[in-house]
């Protein structure tokens, strides 16, 4: 099973600048625009090390190493001086308009080698470039981001609700992010024995803790020894529990192929009905049916009921029914989230047509861990996302 171990936290100096001028959403969810605005609301904005510029004389690595030393030396970060667990908590309303507090723990997960056991990836990734996260890794040496694990201990969030010494909250876009550090050794030994006693799911962050492999090998062959930092990489973990998640879908929008020709293929496995216009109150409606939703180009839907009979041996996953329906099927897939962003792009010719699923359930994430199999691409949205700059891990 994973080693799980406090660390000394690099973190923003306290009452330098409100947490939301300084903090920012994950570096993969940002357009260039939500990055000048974030760099705009204050200089010292988390994304400007996470999602650096080049400047003169330096690659865009360097200057994020030099602005990192600069801020660490101007005290506008400072180090912990001991090893802590940060508590991690957000306040929220989700998508069916219910109250959600949930809390996880900021620390160091060891990195396994790949088909080890113990940190398990829970979906297939889609082929991505590892070389910009490697690199700023290496230029910081810092874990900028946590990935995002689940622990399948039963009981974690029982050690995780009493507060900690409180270290930064703030609100943004309708979510409170507050985060709390825990130095006690009794209670460091036990959050570390919890998550280290049962497997851990990476829900999400996979290609950043297989870069965080690589790092590890790097320095393995540099130094020759396996005691390093590196060994370990920063997570947030909380617990495989249904309060404990909010998870959305995420939808497929297909282009490459008429309109016409899908809906043919799709009739093949679905029952097709009308659903009339789509509105976001669809993203409950696909549960609530049993169904998916097409959307076609006019911003109307058609309800997709699958055939039992078209989906024998078939896992009981929306994204397992599509890959098999249209497999074979020359087509363009992309995967995009929230119900109003799917219909925008296909209303607006972006694409041909999309496809609503349902969010997969807890049952299902578990079912992963204990069979080690794996999901479909992008089978999974966990929901708010966590913020950056909060917490680093010096390497």
């Amino acid at each position: 099973m994973p080693r799980f171990e406090p660390f000394a936290a690099l973190r923003y100096a306290l009452d330098l600048a409100p947490l939301a001028d300084l903090t920012a959403p994950p570096y993969d969810v940002l357009s260039d625009l939500d990055r000048q605005h974030l760099a705009d609301a204050h200089p010292a904005n988390f994304v400007v090390v996470d999602l650096p510029m080049a400047t003169a004389g330096d690659d865009r690595y360097a200057t994020a190493d030099r602005t990192l030393r600069g801020w660490i030396a101007a005290g506008i970060m400072t180090l912990d001086d001991q090893p802590s667990f940060t508590l991690y908590r957000m306040s929220f309303t989700d998508e069916a308009g219910r109250d959600r507090h949930t809390v996880g723990v900021v620390g160091a997960l060891e990195v396994v080698d790949e088909g080890a056991g113990g940190v398990l990836p829970h979906e297939r990734t889609t082929p991505k470039a590892k070389t910009d996260r490697l690199d700023l890794t290496r230029a910081t040496r810092a874990n900028l981001s946590p990935v995002w694990g689940l622990s399948t201990a039963a009981g974690l969030t029982d050690l995780l609700t009493a507060e900690g010494e409180p270290v930064g909250s703030l609100t943004v876009d309708g979510v409170t992010h507050s985060v709390e550090r825990v130095t006690d050794p009794a209670r460091l030994s036990a959050i570390s024995n919890a998550v280290g006693s049962h497997p851990v799911v990476i829900a999400d962050g996979h290609h950043r803790y297989a870069i965080s492999r690589t790092y590890r090998n790097e320095i393995r062959l540099a130094t020759g020894t396996t005691d390093t930092s590196a060994e370990l990489t920063m997570s947030y973990v909380g617990e495989l529990i249904e309060d404990q998640l909010s998870i959305d879908a995420i939808h497929r929008l297909y282009s490459g192929i008429s309109a016409a020709d899908l809906v043919e293929r799709l009739g093949e496995f679905f029952d097709l009905a009308p659903a009339g216009p789509i509105t976001p109150a669809f993203a409950a409606g696909t549960v609530e049916h049993g169904a998916l939703c097409f959307v076609h180009a006019d911003g109307t839907g058609s309800w997709m009921t699958p055939k039992p009979e078209a989906f024998v041996d078939v896992r009981s996953l929306d994204g397992a029914y599509l890959e098999h329906a249209l497999a074979g099927v020359d087509a363009d897939v992309s995967y995009q989230h929230g119900v109003a962003n799917v219909v925008e792009i296909v209303t607006g010719g972006a694409a041909t047509a999309g496809v609503l699923i349902r969010p997969t359930s807890i049952d299902e994430i578990r079912r992963t861990a204990d069979e080690g199999t794996l999901m479909p691409p992008k089978s999974t949205f966990f929901t708010p996302k966590l913020r950056s700059g909060l917490v680093i891990r010096p390497l």
